[in-house]
């Protein structure tokens, strides 16, 4: 558990320490140096990879590496919930064979041709959600903005109301941001359960074109898809779409507003986008997921003993001076990124991919699955990059969206947070502070 100080982050990190979830670039930095591969007992026990070679190869061993348990703090194994009983997110939580006839029914639906149909709608909400704040001068960037656009596009592939987005969105942070309270993680995961299983209901009689109603009415192998397989596909498509989605957007918002000269050069060069979003995206990794070692391996020296919790540190992997030139930096015109991205959560297991000089990624671009969550963060950036964003220092930062002919206006309430690398997957509380008076 947590509570004492860190004396030492090579044996007894802790993902949780407030400094670490602030600022966790110089701990990695340190890591790879002295324990590229760290361990910790804190949070029922884990190890902590912090290279991208060590990362990458753990993703792809399923032989010795299961994703039958993705949370970065174990989950008590008697169940307590309304439900009564766990609920499976495939194609996540499952490895092969399964694992890929899971994986084959989502791919359609991240597809290019249908990014390409959410594109128009999303550019259309990203000027709504504008409309609807900028005569006030000033916004709150998560609440207002970041929150809204995923859980609204998410809405359109489960055939749900998209006005539901705030109740979704407070169901998905109970379930990942507070996964460490045990009452607040079951009230939001059996609400997502039961909401899902009301439309599941719903759909059996009366389909429609969504992803629930084409799951209920498809076969694997002769035989219908069980319910409980739907359920948590549908489950995983609002959490991980709305989570890491939100976080993607978030961050590159950040990024632009305490960085002006990546904002102006973005707005005169608009053409720099696609790999200005690639790169956001991997200095700005939004997840961290779990593997269980499924039989003793070792890796570079480390003992991993069967049932041991492998923290997946992709924001790390991402950082790598190794892999990446100058990784720090957010270079928008990085003509080679190898990052690892784990955006829409598809891609875990997958066979190795050559990329460039011998090595294997996950390609963040040409990727179906991937480009759905790529292709909205570009929307959105391409709709605010052209408006004045102000903020102060990091450190728990709030951002302020601020029209520059309103300047002048009030500065409003904070009312919620953009995300945070450090902050480990499922678990982040988010950041966002508006500017508070006098800042500037």
């Amino acid at each position: 558990m947590t509570g004492s100080p860190v004396s030492d982050w090579t044996t007894d990190y802790d993902v949780f320490d407030p400094d670490y979830v602030a600022d966790p670039y110089p701990v990695w930095d340190d890591l790879r140096d002295a324990c590229p591969i760290a361990h910790t007992e804190r949070w029922g026990g884990s190890w902590l990879p912090t290279r991208y070679t060590d990362v990458s190869a753990i993703a792809h061993d399923v032989e010795h590496f299961s994703s039958r348990e993705i949370t970065v703090v174990p989950q008590p194994e008697d169940d307590t919930s309304a439900v009564g009983f766990a609920i499976p997110v495939p194609p996540i939580d499952s490895d092969p064979p399964m694992h890929t006839w899971a994986r084959r029914l989502l791919l359609p639906w991240f597809s290019h041709r249908r990014v390409d149909e959410y594109e128009p709608v999303t550019r259309d909400l990203c000027n709504r959600l504008i409309d609807g704040f900028v005569d006030k001068g000033h916004a709150d960037a998560a609440a207002d903005y970041a929150q809204q656009i995923p859980a609204r596009v998410i809405a359109l592939t489960l055939g749900v109301p998209g006005d539901m987005a705030d109740t979704f969105t407070g169901w998905v942070r109970d379930v990942l941001e507070f996964a460490h309270d045990e009452n607040r993680r079951t009230a939001g995961r059996d609400a997502i359960a039961l909401y899902l299983m009301e439309k599941m209901e719903e759909r059996r009689s009366e389909p429609g074109d969504d992803l629930i109603s084409v799951l209920l009415h498809t076969e694997v192998e002769g035989e219908p898809v069980a319910d409980m397989h739907v359920l948590g596909t549908a489950a995983l498509t609002l959490i991980a779409g709305v989570d890491t989605t939100w976080s993607g957007i978030g961050s590159a918002m950040w990024h632009l507003a305490t960085h002006d000269e990546d904002r102006r050069r973005l707005l005169a060069e608009p053409e720099l986008m696609p790999t200005a979003v690639e790169e956001l995206l991997r200095a700005y990794s939004p997840v961290t997921m779990a593997r269980i070692v499924a039989d003793d391996v070792e890796v570079e020296g480390c003992p991993m003993k069967a049932g041991d919790r492998v923290l997946m540190n992709f924001p790390a992997a991402n950082r790598d001076p190794e892999i990446f030139e100058d990784p720090d930096r957010v270079v928008l015109d990085r003509a080679v990124n190898l990052s690892v991205i784990h955006v829409a959560c598809l891609s875990s297991k997958v066979p190795p991919l050559p990329n460039g000089g011998g090595r294997e990624s996950f390609p963040a671009r040409g990727r179906p699955e991937v480009d759905a969550a790529v292709d909205r963060v570009a929307v959105d950036l391409r709709e605010l990059v052209g408006r004045e964003v102000q903020s102060f220092e990091r450190g728990d930062v709030r951002l302020e969206l601020r029209d520059a002919a309103r300047s002048d206006q009030g500065r409003g309430d904070p009312v919620d947070r953009l995300p945070h690398p450090g902050r480990p997957a499922g678990t982040r509380p988010g950041s966002a502070e508006l500017l508070r008076p006098g800042s500037r």
